[in-house]
């Protein structure tokens, strides 16, 4: 096997880092602009050719947000909406791939077999039955609308189970010698081992929660009840030239998510590395 150069060995980082650096520029410089822009004043954002560095920073933009909407109550809707949905997912998802995985019953390879099918089939099909269904049962134009769509999901099943099936089962039959119940060993035992699972499990239920649109604008009619990304969205048909007010709403609805994953950025890699879903 060849050796690589003596420059390339020296280097205090991997060489695959001088292409991915510029490339990480490259995606980062649409949100670099988006958070410049929100900060600029109207007249640097109107002006031609336009400007990348505001001539000064202002904060007009976050305050008529705040003040010609309803961004806060829209924030806490979906600040709601995103944790019931986590917090679901974490437990239900867990708990059925901990039986997908471990559990022996009746009809299991099959029951796992048409969950999984269930991803294949498109989002946009199930929006009429499950708008009929809401609407019998009284949902429709209420937050529980928003929420319970992200209870569980197939998704959730299939990762979870991946990574339980990838832990040595002799942890768990050893908490069984010591006398542990089942739940026991699912509590104990299993879960606090799943934390890299969980963690990404989190990242993409809140991925896909917060930035949810199609379905609460249909369910959702009700201003008081719109998520950040309907608000938005509403907000900016009727403000398409107020463009420091509508990056200022793009800037608080886009901070939490690269927040949380910057915090879950190592469970996530390590998730990828033991779940089987490596590409």
């Amino acid at each position: 096997m060849t050796r690589p150069p003596t420059w390339i060995r020296r280097l205090p980082f991997s060489p695959w880092h001088l292409l991915l650096m510029p490339l990480a520029l490259l995606f980062a410089l649409p949100l670099v602009q988006m958070v410049l822009t929100a900060f600029m004043p109207d007249s640097d954002i109107n002006r031609f050719p336009p400007r990348f560095i505001p001539s000064r920073l202002v904060l007009s933009g976050f305050a008529d947000l705040f003040a010609q909407s309803s961004a806060l109550r829209w924030l806490l809707n979906t600040v709601i909406v995103s944790a019931i949905a986590v917090l679901s997912h974490l437990l239900l998802c867990s708990m059925a791939g901990y039986g997908f995985a471990r559990l022996k019953f009746f009809g299991r390879g099959a029951g796992f077999m048409v969950i999984l099918a269930t991803i294949m089939i498109p989002t946009q099909l199930l929006m009429i039955p499950t708008y009929v269904l809401f609407s019998r049962i009284g949902l429709i134009d209420t937050l529980a609308a928003a929420f319970v769509p992200w209870l569980a999901s197939a998704f959730g099943i299939f990762l979870m189970r991946q990574f339980f099936l990838s832990l040595p089962a002799e942890l768990e039959d050893a908490a069984r010698i010591d006398g542990c119940s089942p739940f026991g060993v699912f509590w104990r035992v299993v879960l606090p081992l799943a934390r890299p699972a969980l963690a990404t499990l989190t990242v993409f239920t809140l991925l896909g929660s917060w930035n949810d649109l199609i379905w609460p604008l249909i369910a959702i009619s009700n201003d008081q009840l719109y998520t950040i990304q309907l608000g938005l969205a509403n907000f900016q048909g009727t403000r398409h030239t107020q463009w420091s007010l509508l990056m200022a709403g793009n800037v608080v609805a886009t901070m939490p998510l690269i927040i949380a994953f910057v915090v879950a950025q190592r469970q996530f890699v390590a998730t990828m590395s033991f779940s089987g879903l490596k590409g």
